[in-house]
């Protein structure tokens, strides 16, 4: 389970040797989260046996993404907004 601090919500990702592969759609690519520390979810990830898959990739303005391989296929997406302009 991965869980937001200060939060109820809670992520749960699951891996079922004996189920097969699963068939992700064409309308499903991945999905994505927003995370308040890109460094820190990652190690936290890591430590539960998700490395990251691909990244970070920092953008100019102070934020990064990055992406996790879910068990079944998936690719989940990991976003650290930058700093707000304007």
């Amino acid at each position: 389970f991965f869980k937001a601090p200060e939060s109820e919500e809670e992520i749960e990702l699951c891996k079922y040797d004996k189920s097969g592969p699963v068939m992700v759609g064409p309308d499903l690519t991945h999905l994505a989260f927003e995370v308040d520390d890109l460094e820190k979810f990652a190690k936290q990830a890591a430590a539960k046996g998700y490395p990251l898959s691909d990244g970070p990739h920092p953008h100019g303005d102070g934020g990064a993404i990055a992406f996790i391989d879910a068990p079944e296929g998936y690719e989940i997406e990991l976003i650290q907004p930058g700093r707000e302009t304007g």
